[in-house]
């Protein structure tokens, strides 16, 4: 759950930035699954198998974010360039080009926020 409340918050406009750094995350993910790999090899607890496989889990997720973060936000930041070179030229030739409007992105509410 926690790891999805991050993910939740990076795929936000605000939070499009720290997609990259946030793959970093998934280095304490892998060193917690080869940990308990290591032990249950060792002769610890099956249990500790499953634990692994959740932290498999989240590290695939944190790596998988940060590239589908890095083309949101070139997306968006194209989509706001374009968007600012035709309020600009309308306002240079004083009429708006039929069909171009300014696009407003909601954030989604999440969980943790209180308010």
């Amino acid at each position: 759950m926690p790891t999805n409340i991050v993910l939740d918050a990076i795929h936000t406009r605000h939070g499009l930035k720290w997609g990259v750094p946030a793959m970093l995350l998934a280095i304490p993910y892998s060193l917690a699954a080869m940990f308990c790999a290591g032990v249950v090899e060792a002769g610890g607890s099956g249990w500790l198998n499953v634990l692994s496989l959740l932290f498999v889990w989240n590290a695939l997720k944190f790596l998988f974010a940060g590239p589908v973060t890095l083309i949101g936000l070139l997306r968006v930041r194209s989509g706001e360039a374009r968007a600012q070179r035709h309020a600009m030229s309308a306002g240079v030739h004083g009429s708006i080009e039929p069909g171009i409007e300014l696009e407003r992105l909601e954030e989604p509410a999440l969980s943790s926020r209180r308010g």
